[in-house]
């Protein structure tokens, strides 16, 4: 298996399995054994013996892998576990395959919802240094 729907940073929802229904974040990805490790999730007890004088032993719980096949990305739009589909998109004139949420159709990749963001973010700054810039003009054209 060398392609998964999922990727390290992704919201994801366990829907098999001993913590199916709980959320988290996705920490690694094993992409040749087809397993994820979520943040907080399916939590495996080791018990550890002190190999020497200085070490300590004890019990110690850490996340095991689950199967890619039992969890489905939370989409940031509409809150909803949801089927990756994909498309390729032209972005700064090159061709990028995007995936995207199959209910609400809105992208799953997060550097391009941020760039977007960003984007936005600067246009809606500028206008309004742009809009006040206008204003105090106006006014000190009627102070004249």
């Amino acid at each position: 298996m060398n392609n998964l729907h999922v990727k390290k940073g992704d919201n994801v929802m366990v829907i098999a399995g001993k913590d199916k229904g709980k959320s988290g974040s996705i920490t690694k990805v094993d992409i040749d054994n087809g397993r994820v490790f979520v943040e907080g999730l399916n939590i495996a007890t080791n018990y550890v013996k002190p190999r020497s004088a200085q070490e300590k032993g004890g019990i110690v719980k850490k996340e095991a892998p689950i199967d890619a096949s039992n969890v489905m990305i939370i989409c940031p739009e509409c809150g909803l576990p949801t089927k990756a589909g994909h498309r390729v998109e032209d972005v700064d004139g090159k061709k990028v395959k995007i995936r995207f949420c199959k209910k609400c159709n809105a992208s799953l990749e997060q550097k391009a919802t941020k760039a977007a963001k960003k984007a936005t973010k600067k246009a809606t700054t500028k206008k309004a240094t742009k809009k006040a810039a206008d204003t105090a003009a106006v006014d000190a054209e009627k102070a004249e």
